[in-house]
């Protein structure tokens, strides 16, 4: 259940995050990619078991702060999905975007199993041939 964690609104550790993206599947980046993940990102959050240090979801926006923007990174580890985290992470990064740049071009390359939770919240494909995504308003 969702109260059992807490968003906090900033990077994960280094350690974290390569480690989230480790077990998710994603593909693996040693220190120094990660370090530059880390300081490179216009926003980040991950998610918290509630009352512990353990990290286990995150995503990130990298963006050019004018306009353009990517949400990346998007990871909630196995044991704990299904708990509306993933949509708890999506939904705090447009909101970060969004109050900054109301007329943001907000995108991301959805994998098959996020691509649900992304249309959900309003994402659609940029083109058919295309696997990336716009906002749409």
């Amino acid at each position: 259940m969702v109260t059992d964690y807490v968003l906090v609104p900033e990077a994960p550790g280094l350690d974290d995050y390569l480690r989230l993206r480790r077990l998710v599947g994603l593909s693996p980046k040693n220190s120094a990619q990660g370090g530059g993940a880390l300081s490179g990102s216009w926003a980040f959050c991950h998610i918290k078991v509630r009352g512990t240090d353990e990290v286990v979801g995150m995503g990130r926006v990298i963006g050019d702060g004018g306009w353009y923007f990517l949400v990346a990174d998007m990871a909630v580890l196995p044991a704990h999905q299904r708990q509306g985290l993933g949509r708890r992470v999506i939904e705090h990064l447009i909101e970060r975007v969004m109050i900054a740049v109301p007329d943001a071009y907000l995108t991301l390359m959805a994998d098959s199993p996020g691509r649900r939770l992304y249309e959900s919240v309003g994402f659609v494909d940029a083109l058919p041939e295309s696997l990336g995504m716009v906002l749409a308003r």
